[in-house]
């Protein structure tokens, strides 16, 4: 039987969800020289594979929170489950971020935004991974 208050609370999940990967994305572009819109609509491949990794990422590490044993019997309140969502959200674009810059330093032979502004597909490619592996690491913390 379809219970409605799970459906309503996943209905409010996904609407969150889109809200916190718009904002994770949004401030990522802040740090990455260059305009994320006005690339994605030149056709810029590596600005959309940055882009889909940070969304990819928040999503990741939101399922997570969501999903988290230790979240579901510590409190089933609402405020706590958007408190975390929103802890865990900012702690991914931190580490996206610190990500981004030590690979950025790291690689001393090309810049990455740089590359990526220029429509490296490759560059864009591998700020995917760095996103998408660091969600990895940050939703295996929160089990």
């Amino acid at each position: 039987m379809i219970y409605i208050p799970d459906v309503l609370l996943t209905i409010f999940y996904a609407c969150f969800g889109i809200f916190l990967m718009l904002t994770a994305n949004t401030v990522i572009d802040f740090f990455v020289p260059g305009k994320f819109s006005e690339e994605i609509k030149r056709g810029n491949c590596a600005v959309a594979w940055l882009s889909a990794g940070s969304f990819i990422g928040i999503g990741e590490i939101l399922r997570a929170v969501i999903m988290s044993p230790v979240v579901t019997t510590a409190d089933t309140s609402l405020l706590h489950g958007v408190v975390a969502s929103i802890v865990y959200a900012i702690l991914g674009i931190i580490l996206f971020v610190t990500g981004y810059m030590f690979i950025n330093l790291w690689h001393r032979k090309y810049n990455l935004s740089e590359e990526i502004m220029r429509g490296n597909t490759a560059a864009g490619i591998l700020v995917f991974g760095i996103f998408v592996g660091l969600a990895l690491v940050v939703s295996g913390a929160v089990h």
